[in-house]
């Protein structure tokens, strides 16, 4: 007699979350409350100082710290929690969000800081409890079958944050290394296919890029497809540089995914430039954000083509560097590509996951 698989249970039913995430309670800390879009000078203050100690080479933009205020798929009343010293200083910050689109899992992010002179006190380890229910909580609100996932994003040198990671039970699944490559270097001229062409990214490409970045993506690690809110909110932003990114695209007349001129985008290198890491970084310098290749253009060395053109154009304005970062264990071998094409390893940061 054969017997069918079960059915696998939906996560409200496999995710154990308590009704109510437990707010700190901590001798040092005055007040815990939900964050506003009116404390972002605050939050933007420990983020400097937190910054300074974690990863000192980069800063996070403004617009970044404004986002979770400015989203339709995270309410900062319920998803954000600060704590304030008795004089009023901001000293921790935390986050549990879930991602916008559900495709192939349920993901939510756990993420919390504490100003680097209030370490060691166990504030840190009363944020990642709530952090880390907020998050089940979110899984657990799902009657999807997915797969869930609550994942944790920490500098690989922050070995404080990773055994608070690990004591609350993640692991560690994924290593990102951040790449340099000197702009001074030669930059290869990479031969196209004769039906695709490279063109600078201009607005009236937007849908089309994301639609080919969460085609490119879509056997990435821990990725999900873009929302169109979230991705208007990126290329729109006051960071990204389209005349610094490249799209190579092929003919598809009266295709879906097709942008003007029924011209479907097949490759993209996007960047963007904050100069405030300038001289924390004392260059300056363009970032990647993404680098993508639509899984039927694979193996015909689209990617260095746009990565390339991104360089060029870098060099061109006179910056210094470019930098990116990278999945070691990426599915197309990107780690091996950027090498190739000139980029250093320099640090990592460690994605930690606890699974259901």
């Amino acid at each position: 007699m054969q017997h069918q698989a079960s059915q696998p249970r939906p996560l409200s039913e496999r995710v154990s979350a308590p009704a109510v995430a437990p707010v700190p309670v901590h001798g040092e800390v005055a007040r815990w409350r939900a964050a506003t879009v009116d404390d972002l000078d605050a939050i933007a203050l420990l983020t400097v100082a937190v910054e300074a100690a974690d990863h000192p080479s980069w800063s996070t933009p403004r617009e970044e710290l404004r986002h979770p205020f400015e989203v339709s798929h995270i309410d900062p009343a319920a998803d954000t929690l600060l704590g304030f010293a008795p004089d009023g200083t901001l000293v921790a910050s935390g986050r549990a969000t879930r991602s916008a689109v559900v495709d192939s899992r349920v993901q939510a992010y756990a993420a919390g800081c504490v100003h680097p002179a209030w370490r060691g006190r166990g504030i840190g380890r009363q944020l990642m409890a709530w952090s880390l229910a907020r998050a089940q909580q979110h899984l657990a609100a799902s009657e999807r079958t997915l797969p869930g996932w609550v994942i944790m994003y920490a500098e690989e040198s922050n070995a404080a944050a990773i055994s608070l990671g690990l004591r609350a039970g993640l692991s560690i699944e994924r290593y990102f290394t951040t790449m340099e490559r000197d702009l001074a270097l030669p930059i290869p001229q990479i031969e196209l296919p004769t039906d695709v062409s490279l063109i600078r990214f201009t607005p009236a490409f937007a849908e089309a890029t994301r639609l080919a970045r969460n085609d490119a993506f879509r056997d990435h690690w821990g990725s999900q497809p873009s929302a169109p809110e979230s991705w208007a909110k990126f290329v729109g932003g006051e960071v990204f540089r389209p005349e610094l990114s490249w799209l190579a695209v092929e003919a598809a007349p009266g295709a879906d995914d097709a942008g003007p001129g029924g011209q479907r985008v097949v490759a993209f290198a996007l960047a963007s430039v904050n100069r405030d890491d300038w001289a924390l970084q004392g260059f300056s310098s363009a970032y990647i954000d993404l680098i993508g290749v639509a899984r039927h253009r694979r193996g015909q060395k689209l990617a260095p083509a746009v990565i390339a053109a991104l360089l060029r154009g870098a060099a061109a304005e006179g910056l210094e560097r470019a930098i990116l970062d990278v999945d070691t264990a990426s599915p197309t071998g990107a780690h091996t590509l950027y090498s190739g094409m000139g980029f250093v390893a320099t640090e990592r940061e460690v994605a930690l996951v606890l699974a259901y």
